[in-house]
């Protein structure tokens, strides 16, 4: 296994150098033929007007890996600056955003995980409640936006909002499938034994179903990052998805590919972390 792993992690470095060597090839080519040689007076001042300089070389094309490099070294060296309502440090943006997504994600916990228990334990309110999840799973978080936007008239709680509704599902679907997947062996054993109803819930119940538990919040966990980065753009004013917006209007395109670049890592750090959590309430049979 630890070879496995060995051989695993120095294919990706090979595939990450591979990436970088054809990010520089490509760079290098677009800059050697972005001057203005060979254009009218009319196109350079169209290149202009979009935001690109033809006299200029590399600035006016995509981004070198110089450039990523002095953009992403700017960022991290300096990352809680507080210069406005538009410009604030890389850290201050991510901080908005997993605050939101902490909010969001909690409250769908509290909903869907109590709620699941209760869906999973009975086959009446199961059939009866099924209908409207069906129903609802479905439908895409940022069509909620227009309706939170104009009930609750506040951009920040309506992110929230998004957040919560999108991480509801699969918790709750994942925690209904759990309960009800519980060996009957077991319940039959715990009341044999005349164990209360809330004991049984949570020292037979909710160590069993743990992991298909914490694989709702795992796949929970994952939509509501990738959610909150559209929601912020839409409500603007902090986020890294904000952040994201606000750089390409800039035509900043190399704080767009590392605020890209950073969305990924953060979303993979959650992951990894549900993923330890997982692995510690899992057990074997």
């Amino acid at each position: 296994m630890k070879s496995l792993n060995a051989k695993a992690a120095l294919l990706s470095v090979l595939l990450f150098l591979l990436v970088l060597g054809i990010w520089h090839l490509a760079t290098g080519a677009s800059a050697a033929g972005g001057t203005a040689a060979g254009m009218t007076a009319e196109q350079i001042e169209y290149a202009k007007m979009t935001g690109q300089d033809p006299g200029a070389g590399r600035s006016g094309g995509f981004p070198t890996l110089a450039q990523m490099g002095a953009t992403v070294w700017g960022h991290l060296s300096n990352p809680f600056y507080d210069n406005g309502p538009n410009d604030k440090g890389i850290a201050i943006q991510l901080g908005h955003s997993l605050g939101r997504v902490a909010l969001g994600f909690g409250l769908a916990c509290a909903v869907a995980i109590p709620l699941g228990f209760v869906i999973g334990m009975s086959p009446l309110i199961h059939r009866a409640l099924d209908p409207f999840i069906q129903v609802l799973k479905p439908i895409s978080p940022l069509a909620w936006m227009p309706l939170a936007l104009y009930t609750i008239k506040d951009s920040a709680i309506s992110g929230i909002f998004v957040i919560f509704i999108c991480s509801l599902w699969p918790m709750l679907v994942n925690t209904a499938f759990g309960v009800a997947s519980v060996r009957r062996e077991w319940l039959n054993v715990a009341s044999t034994l005349e164990v209360s109803p809330l004991r049984k819930a949570f020292l037979v119940i909710l160590p069993a179903a743990a992991p298909t538990i914490l694989t709702g919040m795992r796949i929970s966990m994952g939509i509501a990052w990738l959610v909150i980065v559209a929601a912020e753009m839409l409500v603007g004013g902090t986020g890294i998805g904000y952040f994201v917006w606000n750089e390409w209007n800039n035509l900043s395109l190399t704080n767009v590919i590392f605020a890209i670049v950073l969305i990924g890592v953060v979303g993979m750090l959650l992951d990894l972390a549900f993923g330890r959590l997982q692995k510690a309430v899992t057990y074997v049979e």
